[in-house]
């Protein structure tokens, strides 16, 4: 029997342990898209207690332990952070095949020194071991995140946002890492919510350009990317529920008509939706950016607990769209004028994994490596089985020497330990191809795949340099 979580975890041969000590483990993070607060990375506090860093916005853990009984005055609720804290490791000891139970131990055993195995007796210990390092080192963003040899940290940041922080915590000098803005233009593209009319006259007073038509929207938009450009931002990135395509309906009349309060269709808002991912692509490729594409997300399930708590609390789940069709005639139009940038293709359901993984291939450019990517294992599938399989259809559809590895996706900053996860999956994966007569066991192209998926691939395809 194995020990618990030892140097090798989740290394299950010869080669995989080889490959992750020798190439994988020391490699910098290059973190293209995570959810980290700027405001906070700027100023800095230190945190008050394990509850706040371990807890705080971390809604995989707040999901977890809804399905065991627990409160929600537990989870997000008033009762003390001793008591989240409590309740969380009384639930987490049964957590058997569940990720939370290798990530938490990972995060108590990288950012605390703490080796003792969660259980409800051991809690008090952990809760005093924590707090006494947090206190000791004042321990704030900035140094978990120098502590995680970050490289690049690219946050997600509307079109309307000032960027201030950004500016700030490039003058503080404080960050080893570059942070660097992200565009969502989300606001924008869902001409269908309630709150699109008001988000136009933000934008429109954050570029300074009046907005009284589509072509205004556009061009408002337009020199947002430019300002964002300016500040190091090389990427974009577009949460779709489905994939809309609709050629049916004038964006500019279904603009037009949306101003003025009236009630658009579903084919409608696709149809504004595309034309304008169309365009937004055209001006992503004229700077070299990389578009970022989320498919598949069924949010905010729960109308009672959304009204409570609102939106990334922890009541979303996986849709079954049917996307292949769409997916491509939208590819499709962008590439027509030559105006497709670097796309990645984020799936949310595992049933599409080849459904992208294909579609890549039929997009490819000479002028960048792997410029249609397959992303990698995205919120409910950031886990081993859901990287592998993955990383699994990547490998047998197209060039998985070419990928861009791990990202954080997250509002933790203990979830640097996810890169190590992902690290140890893939050294393990690529590992039993040798052992088993699959692959030649030349670590010298074995080892150079291993980098480049974990570093290097992203910094040659996002164009940041070091």
């Amino acid at each position: 029997m194995k020990q618990f979580m030892d140097e090798n975890f989740m290394l299950n041969n010869d080669t995989a342990i080889r490959l992750y000590h020798g190439y994988a483990k020391d490699m910098p993070i290059f973190d293209y898209h995570c959810h980290l607060s700027p405001k906070m990375m700027y100023e800095d506090k230190p945190f008050g207690n394990i509850t706040e860093i371990f807890l705080g916005g971390d809604h995989y853990k707040w999901r977890y332990m809804r399905s065991n009984g627990i409160d929600e005055s537990y989870i997000t609720g008033d009762k003390s952070d001793y008591e989240k804290f409590k309740a969380f490791c009384g639930c987490l000891q049964y957590a058997v095949g569940n990720p939370l139970y290798h990530w938490t131990h990972l995060e108590l055993k990288r950012y605390f020194g703490v080796n003792d195995i969660v259980t409800e007796e051991s809690c008090d210990r952990i809760w005093e071991k924590c707090n006494a390092v947090i206190r000791d080192t004042q321990m704030s963003p900035s140094k978990l995140i120098n502590q995680s040899n970050v490289a690049v940290i690219c946050t997600t940041d509307d079109p309307a946002d000032s960027l201030e922080y950004h500016k700030r915590i490039a003058e503080k000098g404080h960050i080893n890492a570059r942070v660097l803005p992200a565009l969502r233009p989300d606001f924008l593209i869902n001409i269908d919510k309630d709150t699109f009319t008001d988000y136009i006259e933000r934008l429109s007073k954050a570029s300074g350009i009046k907005i009284e038509s589509y072509d205004d929207a556009i061009k408002a938009v337009y020199s947002r990317i430019d300002y964002f450009h300016s500040l190091g931002c090389r990427i974009s990135d577009h949460a779709l529920d489905g994939v809309p395509y609709n050629t049916d309906y004038n964006a500019v009349e279904v603009f037009k008509k949306a101003m003025s309060g009236e009630k658009i269709s579903r084919a409608e808002a696709d149809a504004y939706k595309c034309e304008t991912l169309i365009r937004l692509a055209k001006k992503y490729k004229e700077l070299d950016w990389a578009m970022q594409l989320h498919i598949g997300a069924l949010r905010n399930n729960n109308t009672r607990m959304f009204e409570k708590l609102g939106a990334d609390t922890g009541f979303d789940s996986i849709a079954d769209y049917s996307i292949a069709a769409e997916l491509s005639a939208l590819l499709d139009a962008m590439e027509k004028n030559d105006n497709l940038p670097k796309t990645i293709l984020y799936t949310l359901n595992p049933k599409d994994n080849y459904v992208l993984a294909t579609m890549l291939g039929n997009f490819q450019s000479a002028q960048t490596a792997g410029k249609i990517q397959f992303g990698s294992g995205w919120w409910f599938n950031d886990q081993r089985d859901g990287m592998t399989e993955q990383m699994r259809a990547l490998a047998n559809l197209g060039a998985l020497n070419k990928f861009v590895g791990m990202l954080t996706d997250s509002r933790s900053f203990l979830s640097y330990t996810r890169h190590e996860y992902f690290r140890r999956i893939l050294c393990n994966l690529i590992g039993e191809w040798v052992e088993n007569g699959e692959f030649p066991a030349d670590y010298k192209i074995l080892g150079k795949i291993v980098e480049d998926i974990s570093y290097n691939n992203a910094v040659k395809y996002f164009n940041l340099g070091e």
